[in-house]
């Protein structure tokens, strides 16, 4: 079973770190690391990951929600918001995106594995 290629979205070099050791320990392969959403879009395109972790308040000219809804019309690849904003409106505008999950930070390996595991499977399966 060849193992799932994720895109990590993260303007922090720290964080993008903390998440690609924690993917490596769990057995996911990590396609590459992008820490803006022009730059998620081009990775996307180019890499073709299975998922993306995509942090929403991305410094830049997209935000994460906007890079997210490029990537979903374009190439459908699902997307996994990481996020350390839960206020409403930011939750209802992500929302609108169809993304297959929500992390908030400081994220814990349990809950991402959780995450990528049913993402995974909704992904597979066809359920948004």
């Amino acid at each position: 079973m060849t193992k799932a290629q994720l895109l990590i979205v993260e303007d922090d070099g720290l964080v993008a770190k903390d998440i690609e050791i924690m993917l490596e320990k769990l057995s996911y392969g990590v396609a590459g690391v992008a820490m803006s959403g022009e730059k998620a879009v081009i990775k996307a395109t180019d890499l073709r990951p299975d998922l993306i972790l995509m942090d929403i308040g991305l410094r830049g000219y997209l935000n994460g929600i906007e890079a997210a809804e490029k990537i979903r019309s374009r190439l459908n690849i699902p997307v996994v918001y990481l996020t350390a904003y839960g206020d409403e409106d930011t939750i209802e505008k992500a929302k609108k995106t169809k993304p297959l999950g929500f992390l908030f930070k400081p994220i814990q390996e349990d809950d991402l594995s959780h995450a990528i595991e049913q993402a995974l499977f909704k992904s597979e399966t066809g359920r948004n």
